[in-house]
């Protein structure tokens, strides 16, 4: 399988990527997947060939980048696809220079993927669209 990951300038196959992954199969409430912070990320889009298999989104607050919306396809799970799609991320943000860290939040089933990217898991686990999750963090150098 032949990945490339970019940004992209159209969000349209992250967002069908996104109410395929968090809405069809995992039941999160379409009006809580899709917000108004959409239009302010900037949009990551993993494809094998042509076709869409992975997204994240970013947003730039200060000196900290959120990232947010991470997943993969059915089909795409467990080849390292993640990994490379969350690395992508980390060096779009570390680039820039006047990011210091970057935040997720993960569902607590991925808390040891995340942890082994780097990032710490803090503070109490809470609901978001009816899953577990836990704020993380990650230092960048």
């Amino acid at each position: 399988m032949t990945i490339s990951i970019g940004v992209v300038s159209d969000p349209s196959p992250c967002l069908a990527l996104r109410m395929e992954v968090f809405v069809h199969e995992q039941g999160v409430p379409v009006e809580e997947e899709l917000d108004t912070l959409d239009g302010q990320a900037v949009h990551i889009l993993a494809r094998s060939g042509t076709t869409p298999v992975g997204t994240a989104r970013v947003i730039v607050q200060g000196h900290t980048a959120k990232i947010g919306r991470v997943c993969i396809v059915k089909s795409a799970r467990g080849t390292g696809l993640g990994k490379e799609l969350m690395q992508f991320a980390l060096n779009l943000v570390a680039d820039r220079g006047d990011v210091k860290r970057a935040k997720l939040g993960a569902q607590t089933y991925a808390i040891g993927f995340y942890e082994g990217l780097g990032f710490e898991a803090f503070g109490p686990i809470y609901d978001d669209g009816g899953i577990p999750h836990r704020d993380m963090v990650k230092e960048l150098k």
